[in-house]
């Protein structure tokens, strides 16, 4: 499970280190395989390759006649770049994945359970900023899965 936030830089050549606290789990459990998505809030989905490939069997099972799935299947599997952590812990974030999520120079990095979500650092204060005013005008709006959650 990855979970907890940092900022991260990309270096020059388009590299983001992970933290070292991932990086020997990744390494160990995964061999430092990773596949990179894109995600319509506009972040990237950074997945363990076993992780990734579940998901993507599911998303290529799925019937295809809704045009709301073929997007989907098109933009995650169409999208997903294999990424491997080098020596050093970094990743290679390829030009194309960086434009669409507008990754410059700091990244907001969230781990969000089985996946990392890759944010412009501040695209990612906006949305938090706008998550918190949004929750304070909506309570009581929840989905019904989360009505039972006890925090």
């Amino acid at each position: 499970m990855f979970r907890g936030g940092s900022t991260v830089n990309l270096d020059a050549k388009g590299r983001l280190a992970l933290p070292t606290r991932y990086r020997g789990p990744i390494q160990e459990r995964y061999d430092g395989r990773l596949v990179l998505t894109v995600h319509d809030d506009g972040c990237l989905l950074l997945y363990p390759q076993p992780e990734w490939d579940e998901i993507e069997r599911k998303l290529v099972r799925l019937p295809n006649q809704n045009r709301r799935t073929r997007d989907l299947q098109r933009m995650l599997i169409g999208y997903a770049t294999d990424v491997e952590m080098d020596g050093h812990g970094r990743i290679l974030i390829a030009p194309r994945l960086r434009e669409f999520a507008g990754l410059d120079k700091r990244v907001a990095l969230a781990g969000v359970g089985n996946k990392f979500e890759l944010w412009d650092e501040e695209t990612w204060e906006q949305k938090c900023s706008a998550w918190m005013a949004q929750g304070e005008e909506s309570q009581g709006d929840l989905p019904d899965p989360l009505e039972s959650l006890t925090l």
